[in-house]
């Protein structure tokens, strides 16, 4: 049978980690976290709880990959924790929800930032909304809206499959080039407000003007801002789906996990610092581009062009990340017999999951002609977390199950940490639902989001039953 080769090093596995995590949501989330918490302390507590806990999350990933390192990963995982359906369950929902959403959402920032250089076309509102898809119980799809900006989205996946689809080498030199890239774009927009001296250390300390949060509301905003920072940070699990394709799996991918990490945590956390140090929690939760508007203040009127293209690099190389590893578990799935048996084919020429890749791209592709940023970041974040909280619970079964198995790394703080990632996730997507349907009664929300997402997650349980009767009748 057929393999993937041992390819990625220590640093490129650091790549995919931090090229999958730093995308956009970095310079589009912080504003709208400030006009829900109205605290600056209380923003910057959210960034650090949610770094938290996604390390917590990426460690106990660590520890599960470690002794399970296969191309696959998170399917893979259930497989062994749950059996069969669990497995498939999340492998359905990697395709059609979380990874290709993904993509989608962030391809999308990429277009919407090149219209600062080139306007896109778009039709008139009148023919944008000619055509509506009306899901019952959960909201109004648009499928025409901002089409200019979808079709440039549809030709930089395009782009970026081929490129991974021809060459695993030329993907991993372009995850590299671009992670390095948009890293050193960030550290410049901190350099460059710090360096200003035009920011006020007062702004750390005063409350929003009409702050007036505490007890069950403070939660349920704090959840809310989580759930941006959890959009910004969301990623880290791609690293699983090569675990088969990384050198020295064992003690290469716990330290990849680990690093990008801590790296992801410390830049978000000193960035969100220097938007604070230069603007209010009530100039932030106005405005529309947050980061342009902190350089505007520091550097001058430059700053759109400039934020504007540190965006582009940023999404490019995110987007590169999600195209490289997303479509791995999809191939492992089609190897098992619970997907389309065609998409586990290696390429001959080219050693690389080349029709999981297109089937990939075609289905973000229709990601991004239905759907929008928010409601795409949303849906993929929250189906996310409910498979990190079992992926968590199978950590313990797998303690036991395979207790005699030598683990090149070890989850630090066991069972104390797995305990607190598990009982924080429940808590955050109990209170996600709550929130979601509750602005979707009160009006402030066409889609009810998490559900959405959860619905198409469940639309792969016939498909499971197909998938079993036809591998049983060949068996």
């Amino acid at each position: 049978m057929a393999h993937l080769q041992r390819k990625i090093g220590l640093w490129t596995a650091v790549s995919i980690v931090t090229g999958s995590v730093i995308g956009s949501s970095i310079f589009m989330k912080p504003a709208l976290m400030a006009s829900q918490l109205g605290s600056p302390l209380v923003l910057l507590l959210v960034w650090v709880v949610a770094g938290i806990f996604s390390l917590f999350g990426a460690m106990i990933m660590g520890e599960v990959a470690a002794i399970l390192p296969e191309t696959g990963g998170q399917f893979v995982f259930l497989k062994e924790m749950y059996g069969d359906f669990m497995a498939y369950l999340l492998g359905w929902a990697a395709f059609i929800v979380i990874n290709t959403g993904g993509v989608a959402a962030i391809a999308f920032i990429f277009s919407k930032y090149f219209e600062y250089f080139i306007r896109l076309p778009r039709f008139p509102i009148e023919i944008e909304h000619s055509i509506v898809f009306h899901i019952p119980f959960i909201g109004n799809l648009f499928p025409l809206d901002d089409f200019g900006a979808k079709s440039l989205t549809i030709l930089l996946i395009v782009f970026l499959t081929y490129i991974n689809y021809r060459s695993i080498k030329n993907s991993n030199k372009l995850q590299v080039i671009f992670t390095a890239a948009k890293i050193a774009a960030l550290l410049f927009l901190i350099f460059a407000i710090f360096a200003s001296g035009k920011g006020n250390p007062v702004h750390f300390f005063q409350h929003s003007s009409n702050y007036s949060l505490s007890g069950f509301p403070l939660a349920v905003a704090f959840i809310a801002a989580t759930s941006g920072a959890f959009a910004a940070y969301d990623g880290w699990g791609n690293l699983a789906s090569v675990a088969g394709e990384i050198i020295n799996p064992g003690r290469n991918i716990a330290r990849s996990f680990i690093i990008g990490m801590i790296i992801c945590m410390g830049i978000y956390v000193v960035v969100n610092i220097a938007y604070l140090f230069v603007m209010n929690v009530d100039a932030m939760a106005t405005s529309k581009l947050v980061a342009a508007n902190a350089l505007e203040i520091s550097v001058g009127s430059v700053a759109a062009s400039l934020i504007s293209a540190m965006i582009m690099i940023s999404c490019f190389g995110a987007t590169s990340a999600n195209v490289m590893a997303c479509p791995r578990i999809t191939f492992a799935m089609a190897k098992d017999g619970y997907f389309f048996s065609w998409a586990g084919r290696i390429h001959p020429r080219f050693e690389t999951p080349g029709n999981a890749l297109w089937l990939h791209a075609i289905w973000s592709a229709l990601l991004v002609i239905s759907g929008s940023f928010d409601m795409l970041t949303d849906m993929f974040v929250f189906v996310s977390w409910i498979f990190y909280a079992v992926i968590a619970i199978g950590l313990f079964i797998l303690r036991k199950k395979m207790k005699h198995t030598t683990r090149p790394y070890k989850v630090w703080g066991y069972p104390v940490v797995p305990a607190l990632f598990i009982l924080f996730t429940i808590s955050y997507l109990c209170l996600t639902v709550y929130n979601d349907v509750k602005n979707y009664v009160e009006g402030r929300s066409p889609l009810i989001h998490s559900l959405f997402g959860l619905g198409l997650t469940l639309t792969g349980v016939p498909f499971y039953f197909y998938f079993r009767n036809k591998k049983r009748q060949h068996a």
